[in-house]
């Protein structure tokens, strides 16, 4: 069924020659469009959720990269390196059909006042580039984490003290910035200063215990929902959000795992597959967590692709009850994998 969409028919392929093929910014949001109707196709014929969301994370990176390249020949950039950065869901090759913008810019500059003057030049370009992206359907972030955003456009030097702060002075604010910017990943550009960026990063976390045992405090903030006979537990609205209280207690756990490591992987299938033996994590368990965070994406993939049918907003709650019995038994089998997750946290981190 999957081979006949994904293997046989040139979709794939025409979808690729026609990004690379694009050189007018006005024609991006109906290919954008066509990428839509193809990746739901593809993900309906029964891709599991990790498959699917890296399905949609590669096509939507093509097109995020195509996109900065003809905007990038709109403006007059300054010579000197500089990254678009994936951040969040779309830096972890996780992105589902309901994703909005995270992205950030790094520059080389040699002193604040010429990183201050070079953000002034950067900025145009990333906010066209954010406006475009919009036009294709990617949201402007409602917390303004976007590369045209001034706080997000920066030296290398500016993101080295930003991670600082976050890292040895950690507030509620810096565990929050942490979920979204410690999943970075380089898209476009000179790649190895975000990679650069990613090395300091991982150097600090490594040696800064006290910050893992903050984080894996704040990731146990949201259980998985079970009641106490390990069944579903649903909100007033007999709902659950798989986001919430699913796919985000695998991301956050994996992220720690990493940080503490030092593990390089950003998505979290990877970050299991590299930090799991480090944190005291069985191969047997691990495989069991990847298939649980997959078939809770896989759930989640089909709650929106419902939900955009019936003309639903597609961000919405899962009802437990509208699931088949397999498929319910299925999200619960998971959710107890989710919750030995958290309990693994609580005892590495002795919380």
């Amino acid at each position: 069924m999957i081979s006949d969409i994904l293997l046989s028919c040139t979709e794939p392929l025409e979808l690729t020659a026609a990004l690379d093929a694009l050189l007018d910014l006005e024609a991006a949001p109906a290919l954008a469009a066509r990428l839509h109707v193809f990746q739901q196709r593809a993900i309906s014929g029964g891709l599991d959720g990790c498959a699917a969301t890296r399905l949609i994370s590669d096509f939507n990176d093509r097109l995020t990269e195509k996109i900065i390249e003809l905007t990038a020949q709109r403006h007059r950039l300054p010579p000197v390196a500089w990254c678009w950065l994936a951040l969040g869901s779309e830096g972890r090759h996780e992105q589902t059909f309901v994703t909005d913008q995270d992205n950030g810019l790094i520059f080389n500059a040699t002193s604040d006042q010429e990183a201050a003057a070079l953000r002034e030049l950067f900025l145009p370009f990333a906010q066209d580039v954010n406006r475009q992206l919009a036009a294709c359907g990617f949201a402007l972030c409602s917390g303004q984490i976007m590369a045209g955003n001034p706080a997000w456009c920066l030296s290398l030097d500016e993101w080295r003290g930003r991670f600082i702060d976050w890292v040895r002075r950690p507030d509620p604010g810096a565990l929050l910035n942490a979920s979204i910017f410690f999943d970075l990943r380089p898209l476009y550009g000179q790649l190895e200063l975000g990679e650069r960026l990613r090395t300091l990063l991982l150097s600090m976390t490594v040696a800064t215990p006290s910050f893992q045992h903050l984080m894996a405090a704040n990731a146990l903030q949201a259980e998985a929902p079970l009641n106490f006979r390990g069944e579903l537990a649903v909100n007033e609205d007999d709902e659950i959000d798989l986001k919430k209280y699913g796919s985000r207690i695998f991301v956050d756990a994996a992220r720690i795992f990493a940080l503490t490591s030092g593990a390089r992987g950003v998505n979290t299938v990877d970050r299991l597959n590299d930090a799991g033996a480090a944190v005291g994590l069985p191969a047997t368990e691990i495989a069991s967590l990847n298939a649980a965070f997959s078939q809770i994406l896989r759930l989640r993939l089909g709650q929106q692709m419902a939900a955009s049918v019936k003309g639903e907003a597609e961000g919405g709650g899962l009802k437990p009850a509208a699931l088949h019995d397999m498929d319910r038994a299925i999200l619960r089998e998971a959710l107890k994998q989710a919750r030995r997750l958290q309990q693994r946290l609580k005892l590495n981190y002795l919380l």
